[in-house]
């Protein structure tokens, strides 16, 4: 087996799935390129080469290995074919061409299949919108009709933020220690 993995013929795919396998074995051992968090955002409505790839969908080396593989095992399974059809393999000039055409497609189903079953990203980021509707307890000043003070407040995270706060009635002053609610937001108060 290895010396048909060997023959020339075979060159390009071995070389897709060694570095597959290298890929993997990094990933396996903490040092690979996923520590370096290759992802890459793409708007993709499907008409786009990209998104039909399945980039901006899932990682861009889960996408790597995907292509990988299937480049290297329609290759290796293109040339047994030929070899037992024609009684040797076909030149590697026109073999990869030929894989690299039929594992593209096959790479853009399975990574939006893989996009539906691996875990998405996930972030507590919110927007400073999100607060209105919080209790904020001023921290800092006083806060009164064009004088803001700085508030504390929580979100649905329990992650704390800190804002400018200015009472909605002009008559009201908050001090330190004091909470309110927060019901709007006008520019960075």
């Amino acid at each position: 087996m290895t010396e048909f993995l060997l023959a020339p013929e075979l060159v390009p795919f071995s070389v897709a799935l060694l570095l597959m396998l290298m890929i993997g074995a990094a990933e396996a051992i903490g040092l690979g390129a996923g520590a370096a968090h290759l992802h890459v955002h793409a708007d993709s409505d499907g008409g786009d080469l990209l998104g039909w790839l399945g980039i901006g969908e899932v990682p861009l080396l889960i996408i790597l290995v995907v292509l990988l593989a299937l480049f290297g095992l329609i290759g290796v399974a293109g040339q047994q074919i030929a070899a037992a059809l024609l009684g040797t393999p076909v030149s590697p000039w026109i073999a990869a061409p030929v894989a690299l055409v039929a594992a593209l497609p096959l790479t853009g189903s399975l990574s939006r299949a893989l996009a539906r079953i691996l875990p998405g990203d996930e972030t507590t980021a919110i927007s400073l919108d999100n607060l209105i509707g919080k209790r904020a307890t001023v921290v800092v000043g006083s806060a009164r009709h064009g004088c803001a003070a700085r508030a504390q407040v929580r979100d649905a995270y329990g992650q704390v933020h800190y804002v400018m706060l200015v009472p909605s009635d002009e008559r009201q002053t908050i001090g330190e220690g004091q909470t309110a609610l927060i019901v709007a937001r006008e520019g960075g108060v």
